[in-house]
């Protein structure tokens, strides 16, 4: 079954403040089994995170290295079985500029099966994990 380009829209707005909150049962029930979501090479979180808590394990790992503060969510944009949302990463220091990614957003009968952000810049990341590595051991 596929879906609009608008539930696409709707459905990411929907995960997107599911995550927000910490509903990580709403969020879990959003996705696949079969989940996951990739973080490039180039990232302190590299990897492939598979399953319904995929999320909520990726979630754990930024939010243990980085302070972030906030998402800026710009736009979604879909069509056929992706949606694609542009946005940035605010963290908690004013100094650290934000990171500005795209995350494409793939589907399959009516839930989320993968994700993959793409970095513009992830030197942005990288440096807000420096950060907080620097003030945790202050």
């Amino acid at each position: 079954m596929s879906m609009t380009p608008q539930e696409m829209i709707d459905f990411v707005d929907n995960l997107y403040a599911a995550t927000g909150v910490g509903d990580w049962e709403t969020a879990s029930s959003m996705l696949t089994d079969d989940f996951v979501a990739y973080e490039a090479d180039s990232l302190p979180m590299a990897g492939a995170y598979r399953g319904k808590n995929a999320l909520k394990d990726l979630y754990a790992k930024v939010m243990g290295m980085c302070e972030v503060a906030g998402l800026d969510i710009m736009e979604t944009t879909a069509g056929k079985d992706n949606a694609v949302t542009i946005l940035s990463i605010r963290f908690a220091d004013p100094d650290l500029a934000p990171a500005e990614i795209c995350e494409v957003f793939k589907f399959r009968d009516g839930k989320c099966c993968e994700i993959k952000p793409y970095y513009y810049d992830p030197s942005a990341f990288h440096a807000a994990a420096k950060a907080k590595a620097a003030a945790s051991a202050a």
